[in-house]
């Protein structure tokens, strides 16, 4: 990805003083973001799994801000479409689309299954079924998101799950 961001104003305060409670990784994702540096080559650099949900997680809570996005060659416009956003939720629709939702529902429940096993999460399960629509599916979605990047054979799909989810979600 193309895309590169910068400290806002609360991103630069944060690095001197360190009154945010950022755990270390994130700390050190949010020093990476110079302004200058690719998320590509803070991939290569930081060697994180999970690089890209931590920018999304930076950019919600007003650290970082998207300065370019750059597309350069026609390969790559449909990977950009995919993940137009770092935060990533498409609008929630005006009425629930109970097929869409179920679509979702059912892929948090399975990878969960497939990727961290049902013990220790059962709670999370049982979130996930109960989730009141979209929006109620989009809260967990951080907890969700992070049981699977835990998980040594979901760390390795996380990008590409997270990238299906965020399309039917």
């Amino acid at each position: 990805m193309g895309a590169v961001f910068a400290k806002t104003t609360k991103g630069q305060n944060e690095i001197t003083g360190k009154a945010g409670g950022l755990t270390p990784r994130v700390r050190r994702v949010l020093i990476f973001a110079d302004g200058k540096r690719t998320v590509d080559e803070m991939r290569e650099m930081l060697r994180s799994d999970d690089l890209q949900h931590t920018l999304g997680i930076l950019e919600e809570e007003g650290y970082i801000e998207l300065i370019s996005d750059p597309i350069p060659n026609n390969t790559e416009i449909q990977a950009a479409q995919a993940t137009r956003s770092i935060t990533a939720f498409n609008p929630l629709p005006e009425s629930t689309d109970p097929v869409r939702l179920q679509q979702a529902r059912n892929f948090m429940l399975n990878t969960l299954k497939t990727f961290v096993g049902s013990l220790g999460t059962t709670a999370l399960l049982d979130r996930i079924e109960n989730a009141d629509g979209h929006a109620g599916l989009r809260a967990i979605y951080d907890e969700w998101y992070h049981s699977i990047v835990m998980s040594r054979e979901g760390r390795r799909e996380a990008e590409v799950l997270r990238t299906k989810l965020l399309q039917i979600i």
